[in-house]
């Protein structure tokens, strides 16, 4: 589905209604309808590359561990052991010591590569009935895309990646994604609704007052648009024209970074019209989305806590040439990340705050909020027809 596409809204909208955002009820029904049967991105490849290496994801109150298996091949079990319902890796990440998985509880014990029972602590016979191979760990799909790694806690879920994005994912065709390495993760939990996270992103209204730093980086913000096409001055990109109303990144920039500098190391794989851009987006919602920018591509990860607050992790994956040149230095792009985050970080717990307001039922979209429109339909379509 594209949406970026110059189509201002015509007609006033209202947004969702103010309780989607805080009403507990209406939470878990998201979680059920909504993000237990989409695919959530969990991570990079990179961050499991090794056998036995394992990371952990929580969706509201589902614990997942994904990890390699002996072999090198994706698992992905709920973290809960069949015996009372201990969680088995109590590490947000790390390495299994062997090709068994081990209750800390009462050391029942589990394949990694297939999730069966293995053994149990009792002393006695087996009570009469019981049987290892109705107890394997509770299996969870996994899929991946380009090195990133996605699980769906609906079993029965079909994996197709022309509806994984809500746009096109051509547009990251010459970027080396599955070979990129994740040089940092960064975490914040942000006191706000899921939801109030995809709105943020998704306009650029904000942008001028709460992100000067990246308005002067790319131009083209400060008209409080995300595409340039919505401006009735936009012109064709070229090497000369003015890219607060062609879009792209200011000129002498080549990069999302504090001084704008690609430090030598732009993707070598990069066409001349994709450094033209600047950057490249693709949202996966509700969970993701990833920008390509010269030098490096910066995946977002967005799942709920509660209903009113959200955990944020980016990775920043840079090519290895990179990350083995000491006189590139990553920090001239992950803070300018971290900056950003932080800035929208804040300006969503503001909005979070407001929203309880007796008087306030819903708000209203102004035409550059297409996208948001957008958004909200799918929210609304997701509720709808898994009622």
């Amino acid at each position: 589905m594209e949406y970026y596409k110059s189509n201002h809204l015509t007609e006033l909208e209202q947004s969702l209604p103010a309780n989607y955002y805080f009403c507990d009820t209406h939470y878990r029904k998201e979680i059920e309808t909504i993000w237990k049967n989409n695919w959530i991105y969990v991570c990079h490849k990179s961050r499991i590359s090794r056998n036995l290496s394992f990371l952990t994801v929580q969706i509201a109150d589902q614990n997942v561990i994904v990890l390699r298996d002996s072999k090198g091949d994706l698992r992905a079990y709920y973290n809960t052991c069949r015996h009372r319902g201990s969680v088995l890796c109590e590490q947000a990440s790390g390495s299994i010591n062997s090709r068994l998985l081990v209750c800390p509880y009462h050391q029942w014990s589990y394949s990694v590569d297939t999730g069966k029972l293995i053994n149990v602590a009792s002393f006695s016979e087996n009570p009469r009935g019981f049987n290892r191979n109705n107890l394997s760990l509770f299996k969870v799909a996994i899929k991946e895309w380009c090195g990133l790694i996605f699980i769906n806690l609906n079993g029965l879920a079909e994996w197709s990646v022309d509806n994984l994005f809500q746009k096109s994912p051509s547009v990251f065709a010459n970027f080396p994604l599955e070979d990129m390495v994740c040089g940092h993760v960064w975490e914040k939990t942000i006191a706000c609704n899921w939801k109030s996270f995809w709105e943020n992103f998704n306009e650029c209204l904000h942008c001028p007052n709460i992100h000067p730093e990246l308005t002067d980086l790319v131009p083209m913000f400060s008209n409080r648009v995300i595409n340039p096409k919505d401006l009735s001055s936009w012109e064709p990109k070229t090497e000369k024209s003015n890219p607060k109303f062609s879009g792209g990144l200011k000129f002498g920039a080549e990069t999302w970074s504090t001084n704008g500098s690609a430090q030598g190391h732009k993707i070598k794989t990069l066409t001349k019209e994709d450094l033209s851009n600047g950057h490249v987006y693709i949202s996966s919602w509700p969970s993701m989305f990833i920008g390509g920018y010269a030098d490096h591509v910066r995946a977002v990860r967005v799942v709920p806590i509660n209903s009113e607050k959200t955990m944020i992790t980016a990775e920043w994956l840079f090519e290895t040439s990179a990350l083995n040149d000491d006189n590139y230095d990553i920090k001239n792009v992950i803070d300018f990340g971290c900056l950003i985050m932080e800035q929208d970080a804040k300006a969503c717990e503001l909005n979070q705050k407001g929203l309880k307001s007796e008087p306030y039922q819903n708000g209203f979209l102004m035409p550059e909020e297409y996208v948001i429109k957008t958004f909200h339909d799918w929210v609304r379509k997701e509720l709808s027809q898994r009622q």
